[in-house]
């Protein structure tokens, strides 16, 4: 009798073995950050495909005691090894750490460091300017405006935006809350440069875009940057601050329904164009008919493309390619979703960032999250599955992180 036949078995092909161009399809399908880490570290084949140029993942939303949220996860999660706490601000994928030595700006992706001046070293332009006050009754007030000398001492001055413009170029806007100059640098120097004379504004915002530096303040006319080089030291500096686009700006103002509506202005490049996206935040005053403390209500926003060949803001309903806004105090981006399933561009996603030392309204909500407005419906929504923590001074500094900067 013939012995019986054993099937000739194969052995398994490893997860390893699938293509290289087959794992970068998988992972530009992934939108979120932590899908594409826990992809990258099963094995070094597809680290190496992690590598390899892909579209972009969602921004991590970073919170200040060190947790950060992957969306469209709602589980915190920490970066192993370090804490990444306390940080003050966000540009792109950099931590900001100012301390009294200097300011250190961290990357948890890559772990790499930069090295800025602490807001003590400032170079001044000219170096012999001097702060001018005026006695008005008692009180002493800055003569003709507030400069740079007026708010450089206060115990409350902290960088409210940060932008690595190029890899010799820093750009900061560094002030007390209410009112902020622009200062500049290059990594590793060892002090910043100010235009002294120059008037401190209202900046809500800065952004680098096409090789120019623009800011904006709450008067919505848009400003352009000229920097030129220190011929004696090599360090970048302003030379000229110009008006490009003027403003056609509302102000917060009592209405008869005992409502108020509060602004932020954000600056975001988006596919080729600058715009600006007007919020604004319907807040009601806590005792009817007595001017004082607002409190936060409902977001409505507008959206406005820099139109330079006519020096005017003009107003946009929709975004182009699928994209969704993600627009903070300390960092904002447009994103393209067009490849992520379950997405939908036309979105603005914002949070309640607050700007340091500075109450323009309270809420009546002990917890917050992040929150998407839909620009063809107009209709604001939680974002789902809901990320939340608490309310409170030490939260304030919530932003975007972006693990691919750009």
């Amino acid at each position: 009798m013939a012995p019986e036949m054993q099937p000739h078995l194969q052995p398994s092909p490893s997860w390893s073995a699938i293509p290289m161009d087959l794992a970068v399809l998988v992972l530009g399908l992934l939108p979120a950050y932590a899908d594409r880490a826990r992809f990258a570290a099963v094995c070094p084949q597809w680290r190496a495909a992690a590598r390899q140029p892909l579209p972009p993942p969602l921004p991590l939303l970073a919170l200040p005691d060190g947790t950060f949220y992957s969306h469209p996860y709602s589980k915190p999660f920490r970066f192993p090894g370090c804490g990444f706490a306390d940080y003050k601000s966000i540009c792109g994928s950099w931590l900001v750490f100012p301390r009294d030595d200097g300011c250190f700006l961290v990357n948890p992706f890559s772990r790499a460091t930069v090295t800025l001046p602490a807001l003590s070293r400032v170079r001044l332009r000219p170096p012999n300017a001097v702060a001018k006050w005026s006695d008005v009754g008692e009180a002493k007030v800055p003569d003709p405006y507030i400069r740079w000398l007026h708010i450089s001492e206060s115990k409350n001055l902290h960088i409210s935006k940060l932008i690595m413009c190029s890899p010799n170029l820093v750009a900061a806007l560094v002030g007390t809350g209410h009112t902020s100059q622009i200062l500049m640098c290059q990594p590793g120097a060892l002090s910043w440069s100010v235009r002294a004379y120059d008037r401190c504004k209202g900046f809500e915002d800065m952004a680098f875009y096409q090789g120019k530096l623009y800011a904006i303040a709450d008067d919505e006319n848009l400003l352009v940057v000229n920097i030129s080089e220190d011929h004696r030291t090599g360090d970048p500096q302003v030379s000229r601050i110009g008006q490009v686009i003027k403003g056609d700006p509302w102000y917060p103002y009592p209405l008869d329904d005992n409502t108020m509506p509060c602004k932020k202005i954000y600056l975001v490049e988006s596919f080729g164009a600058l715009l600006m996206v007007r919020r604004a935040i319907w807040c009601r005053f806590v005792k009817p008919g007595v001017s004082g403390e607002v409190v936060a209500g409902p977001n409505e926003f507008e959206v406005f493309e820099a139109d330079f060949k006519h020096s005017r803001w003009v107003k946009v309903s929709t975004l182009e390619g699928d994209q969704v806004l993600f627009v903070g105090r300390r960092c904002s981006r447009a994103m393209s979703v067009s490849h992520y399933k379950g997405f939908s561009g036309d979105r603005i996603v914002f949070l309640d960032d607050d700007e340091q030392n500075r109450v323009d309204y309270l809420y009546d909500e002990e917890y917050t999250s992040c929150s998407a407005y839909d620009i063809r419906s107009g209709k604001v929504r939680t974002c789902r599955p809901k990320m939340s923590w608490k309310r409170c001074e030490e939260m304030d500094l919530a932003a975007w992180l972006f693990p691919q900067d750009g």
